[in-house]
């Protein structure tokens, strides 16, 4: 293992070691303030708060001065561990087995943050004189409800005048080996909820109540029955999924008096929230035949976003390919990030390990990729300033 990926793994062990369980922190900002510090960088300690949420916690860092400015970005913050009967080892103690690392937040992100930072650490310390910055955007709330977080570290950072040139996030990419994709977009995501109203009534006697189950299958049936769209060049067609059925009825006897359903859609940059609330809501009305029904949209928390490929994806993946042999796919699929707040500052591309144990017992990094992540980022960084 070489000098680079031994300070990552030491960092990576130290920050799993942190039960940071958003939105608590436990130390783990500090961990990795401390080691940014002592690399030279300028470190701020932020706390954002809002009314009905959490307070948070959070990290922004630099070194360097003026443009290019490449800044890393991240969080610490993690799931809970569930069940630790299913972990064969203490989630937070980051033990070493079978060339991984195994605990909370291995895969998703502290891998990635340990990482990038020992190879920034490592290029600064031999490249003293580099044109050009380099920083951190660290949250403590992206597992969270995501309020306190990136989205208000980025609107301090434009409020001091930083300017960032492009951001490299380190979420989980990578689906069967390291390499083998980098996220150049994220779908957007819009959940609603549908209720139909009836008349309560006995089954025997239909006549007398309005059963609202029919409608509401009628309804559902006209939002999934023709495709959304046929997907774009860089994105898969959009996705609408009911999650929830639910009448509230104990009773085998009792015509219900509402029913309802929740959905959820995953959508390309064909749409924008606006003009999709519109499509549902017309597909709602062309099938409702006289029923009552309210359709109920949550706030849109992610819209569909692309990062055009160009110079600095074709750099990332480059890097990539020189370390793994493999040519990474320009991917858009999984769920939200943290990237959905930067890209309103500058281009973002997303680039991490390996994502099949994330969220999951027995969450793990293997060394070997821990190591050769690290060599990737110091090469980006390398060709980045080069």
């Amino acid at each position: 293992m070489s000098k680079n990926s031994s300070v990552a793994l030491d960092l990576c062990r130290a920050l799993i070691r942190c039960p940071s369980v958003t939105p608590a922190d436990a130390g783990a900002l500090a961990t990795l303030e401390n080691f940014l510090k002592a690399a030279g960088f300028a470190t701020h300690r932020l706390r954002f708060s809002e009314a009905g949420t959490p307070d948070v916690d959070n990290l922004y860092a630099r070194i360097g001065g003026g443009a290019p400015y490449l800044v890393f970005a991240g969080h610490t913050d993690v799931v809970p561990p569930g069940d630790r009967a299913l972990w064969r080892f203490d989630p937070f103690a980051a033990e070493i087995a079978d060339a991984k690392v195994f605990g909370r937040g291995a895969s998703d992100m502290k891998g990635a943050v340990a990482a990038f930072a020992a190879a920034a650490a490592s290029y600064v310390a031999d490249r003293r004189n580099f044109r050009g910055s380099i920083g951190f955007l660290i949250t403590g709330d992206e597992e969270g409800p995501a309020v306190n977080g990136t989205a208000k570290l980025l609107a301090w950072a434009k409020s001091r005048g930083e300017r960032f040139d492009h951001c490299l996030l380190g979420e989980p990419t990578c689906s069967e080996k390291l390499g083998d994709a980098i996220k150049i977009g994220r779908r957007g995501s819009l959940t609603a909820e549908l209720v139909v109203h009836g008349r309560q009534g006995h089954v025997a006697y239909p006549e007398r109540a309005c059963n609202p189950i029919p409608a509401l299958l009628r309804l559902l049936d006209a939002l999934i029955a023709a495709p959304l769209d046929a997907g774009t060049a860089h994105f898969p067609p959009s996705n609408l999924e009911i999650v929830t059925v639910d009448v509230g009825n104990p009773a085998a006897n009792v015509i219900p008096a509402t029913a309802k359903a929740c959905f959820n859609v995953r959508f390309n940059d064909l749409w924008t929230p606006k003009t999709l609330r519109a499509e549902i809501a017309q597909r709602c009305a062309a099938a409702a035949r006289g029923a009552r029904y309210d359709l109920v949209f949550e706030r849109c928390n992610a819209e569909a976003f692309v990062t055009e490929p160009d110079r600095f994806t074709e750099l990332v993946g480059q890097a990539a390919a020189a370390r793994t042999g493999l040519k990474p796919k320009f991917s858009t699929s999984g769920g939200t990030s943290d990237a959905r707040f930067i890209r309103a500052y500058c281009p973002v591309v997303e680039f991490g390990p390996i994502g099949a144990s994330v969220h999951m017992a027995d969450e793990h990094i293997a060394l070997a990729d821990l190591e050769a992540l690290t060599e990737i980022y110091r090469d980006i960084l390398e060709r980045y300033f080069g």
